[in-house]
């Protein structure tokens, strides 16, 4: 067993040798010209909440109970310092809290939603509550089904004076256990979207609209600092309708909700013939969003984007990749301003919508994946996450400028290219782009400052470049595993040299980088 172990060793050593060359390579092939970036270290700032790492979402509800779950929420809560998490189903039969006992009445198990709730909040983590899907008995019709593994159920319920009941016994239930001091900081969102096949009702707006009605006014009953919102819609849809709804009919809502997804179709979100990249839409959804509230009876309601990434689909080449770092840096970037909370689906691969995970890398929405290894996506939010509170102006592209409260200057940069390979098959190939050398100049810089520079990329803490020298195992090993598992760790930051205010960042196509300035 020795020996096999040390030749495996070795037969993975020969192709990691040849990747670090090739790195050695692509780092000195820098491109002519230099993109120039001004930054004034002394500049006054605007505030830059962190809106990007608030929440992150994950599969259903019982998924939280699984050791692994709360491994990969504890990861992403130290390199993130997140604030909740999202989930489906916390009324599906698996949790069991609802049933017509003998008598007719209903009798309500709140056993695994204790224990649900409490493994969040012992790891730091409060619960964004999305209100769904409908219990068994409770369904007008138990067959209309959502065609995920676990089947939610996506019917109306039979009767509105139990499901009411529901609701109001279900956060009575929280309050008593938590204190309405605690539960009154948590958000609860009714249903998901239900524009698509979560949501069975006939006609599906208005039948929704009556839902949300009586869900909000179930939960105020309750009490009225409970935040509830909606109308959690795919494709941003519905936005405008529903804020003329609540207000025409006076309606609590505390917050207005939505989703998109980076290759939703311009046809499906803005009603028009055009494409809209992958990299805009997300950003160009939350600009029509929050342009819609501003036009509302209520321009201020918060707008949270309670789901969001690059891709809908299992696509590898997206969420697996180093195509990632860039593409969150960018939309940080372009979303900034216009949304008050935006969630990623989803913080880790223990996730069952398709089925039991397969593969660690199947195209996976998680930012861990199966066996708790770190994808490049991963370490984009860990990197992003050293970005200071206030945001600095700055002349130039692809760059966000901020300060820290100890003075510390934060920079991110990238090199933005379009994925390759757009299949169900991930293959390692760089797009056809150069090496983009960035020349950042400071002004008003203090003295003997010195910069250090953290890297995300092709070659760069990204876990899918060993997973390929191994031959991409469905069943890695342990000790495969272990070394997957380092192979996703960032490495430590360079220490580069200011020469009269210059520092020189050169990033190959899919490169991010966190520069960060110390005097």
């Amino acid at each position: 067993m020795i020996v096999r172990r040390a030749l495996r060793r070795v037969a993975w050593v020969i192709p990691l040798f040849a990747l670090h060359s090739a790195c050695a390579l692509a780092q000195t092939a820098a491109p002519a010209k230099a993109v120039p970036i001004e930054v004034d270290a002394q500049a006054a700032g605007q505030p830059f909440p962190h809106f990007w790492e608030r929440m992150f979402g994950s599969g259903h509800a019982v998924l939280t109970l699984r050791a692994s779950y709360r491994r990969d929420l504890s990861m992403v809560k130290r390199a993130t310092g997140f604030d909740y998490v999202r989930f489906h189903g916390i009324f599906d039969r698996h949790v069991g809290m609802f049933h017509i006992g003998p008598d007719g009445k209903p009798v309500y198990n709140f056993s695994l939603v204790d224990q649900i709730y409490d493994g969040l909040l012992a790891r730091g983590v409060k619960p964004y509550v999305e209100l769904g899907f409908m219990p068994r008995e409770l369904a007008a019709d138990p067959a209309d089904t959502n065609g995920f593994w676990y089947h939610p159920i996506t019917s109306p319920p039979k009767s509105y004076k139990l499901w009411d009941a529901m609701i109001r016994a279900f956060a009575r239930h929280l309050v008593a256990r938590y204190g309405i001091d605690e539960v009154s900081t948590w958000y609860f969102e009714v249903w998901n979207e239900p524009n698509l096949n979560f949501w069975a009702g006939k006609p599906k707006q208005a039948t929704y609209f009556k839902l949300y009605a009586n869900t909000a006014r179930a939960l105020k009953e309750v009490s009225p600092r409970l935040r509830v919102g909606g109308p959690a819609t795919a494709q941003t849809a519905w936005v405008r309708a529903f804020l003329d709804y609540t207000h025409a009919h006076d309606v609590p809502v505390d917050f207005l909700s939505a989703h998109v997804y980076g290759d939703d179709t311009a046809q499906n979100v803005f009603h028009k013939d055009e494409h809209i990249p992958r990299r805009a839409m997300v950003c160009d959804a939350v600009a029509k969003v929050h342009r819609e509230i501003a036009q509302s009876a209520d321009p201020h309601l918060p707008f949270i984007l309670s789901e969001y990434n690059a891709t809908y689909m299992n696509l590898p080449n997206v969420t697996d990749s180093a195509y990632m770092g860039p593409y969150l840096a960018e939309t940080v970037d372009r979303c900034a301003g216009k949304v008050t909370m935006m969630s990623y689906w989803t913080f880790s691969d223990v996730f069952e919508e398709q089925g039991v995970v397969k593969t660690p890398f199947y195209g996976g929405y998680g930012l861990v994946s199966a066996y708790g290894m770190r994808k490049p996506a991963f370490n984009a939010f860990a990197l992003l996450h050293k970005l200071g509170r206030t945001r600095l102006p700055v002349r130039g592209a692809d760059v966000i400028a901020t300060r820290r409260r100890d003075g510390t200057l934060a920079l991110a940069l990238w090199n933005y290219a379009p994925p390759v390979n757009l299949t169900p098959n991930y293959v390692d190939r760089a797009p056809v782009q150069p090496a983009k050398r960035f020349d950042v100049h400071f002004t008003h810089l203090a003295a003997g400052s010195y910069a250090t520079l953290w890297r995300v990329g092709r070659h760069h803490a990204d876990v899918m470049r060993l997973y390929d020298a191994m031959g991409r195992p469905a069943y890695p090993t342990q000790l495969q595993t272990a070394e997957l598992r380092r192979a996703g760790m960032l490495a430590p930051p360079r220490v580069l040299p200011i020469r009269d205010g210059h520092v020189e960042v050169t990033l190959p196509p899919y490169g991010l980088a966190l520069l960060e300035v110390h005097a």
